[in-house]
């Protein structure tokens, strides 16, 4: 049996009880249980429906995200999660980059590594030289005055959490952002990559082994062996390139707001949701939503 599952962008209110009929006797659905009114709905089908795509781009130009899965084993028991442009809104590199003065030329390579048209680890290399000579006390200034939260990231893990769920967040970015993002937000654990500094200033250089998409493979196989999981039992979000193999491996890979590479090859794709959309996908209700009580406060 397979899960449909409709949704929008908190507040939009673009599933209407019509629509939602429609489709359902198109494809012969049962059991349709609102999650969010106006905003999440589900129900069942026996078979998947030969037009899929076509009506999922149709449901795409009205703002609304259509996922196919199967019901069995969709509440998952850990939650991975990429870091930069999916549980933050900025990429970090380039916000410290812009901070040293070189912000377009390293959001280029930061863009093209993303889908998949440079090689990560090389890239990386490149953008940290570029940071060489930037005062360590600009990563907390950056941190405090250009990063902002994915709408509903606090939402997202206090709900799974709540349900003993286990959180990890595994970032090719940098340990100077990813351990306060992980506090603020609930993690369990967090990996990332660490800036080499000296006598105060970033040398330009980044520690190694580097975290790219190996190593966040590596990370979904570990933690999840270390919890007593399958990797069936993992739900994995990400948008660039370098999360496609931890997106393909995990039971569920979600490719959040990604970047069109990501959305080629991975069939969960929430557009138009925010961070929620990951409960309204394993069956959550709106009304089962734990907010905590940090939500809202400065990072």
């Amino acid at each position: 049996m397979y899960i449909t599952t409709l949704l929008c962008k908190p507040g939009q209110q673009s599933l209407t009880p019509a629509l939602t009929q429609s489709l359902l006797g198109a494809w012969g659905g049962r059991s349709l249980t609102w999650l969010a009114t106006m905003e999440a709905v589900e129900f069942e089908i026996l078979t998947l429906p030969k037009n899929l795509w076509q009506v999922w781009g149709a449901m795409q130009t009205l703002g609304i995200d259509l996922i196919l899965q199967v019901d069995e084993g969709r509440r998952k028991k850990m939650l991975l999660a990429d870091m930069d442009s999916t549980m933050i809104e900025q990429e970090c590199i380039d916000e410290l980059a812009a901070e040293a003065g070189v912000g377009p030329k390293v959001a280029d390579i930061t863009a093209r590594a993303m889908n998949g048209e440079l090689d990560f680890e090389q890239a990386l290399r490149e953008r940290v030289e570029l940071l060489k000579g930037l005062p360590i006390g600009t990563i907390q200034q950056v941190y405090q005055n250009r990063i902002t939260f994915m709408p509903g990231g606090e939402v997202l893990i206090a709900t799974m959490r709540a349900h003993k769920a286990y959180a990890a967040l595994v970032s090719g970015g940098f340990t100077d952002f990813t351990h306060p993002v992980a506090e603020h937000l609930g993690f369990d654990e967090h990996r990332a990559n660490s800036l080499l500094q000296t006598d105060g200033v970033l040398t330009g250089e980044v520690g190694l082994p580097i975290l790219g998409r190996e190593a966040k493979i590596i990370a979904l196989q570990d933690i999840s062996a270390n919890q007593g999981l399958s990797v069936r039992d993992v739900l994995a979000v990400g948008d660039g390139a370098n999360d496609l193999g931890m997106l393909q491996l995990a039971g569920t890979g979600v490719a959040l707001h990604a970047k069109p590479i990501v959305q080629e090859q991975v069939p969960v794709r929430v557009n138009h949701g925010d961070l929620t959309a990951l409960l309204y996908l394993q069956g959550y209700a709106q009304s089962e939503f734990v907010t905590p009580p940090n939500v809202g406060t400065a990072p």
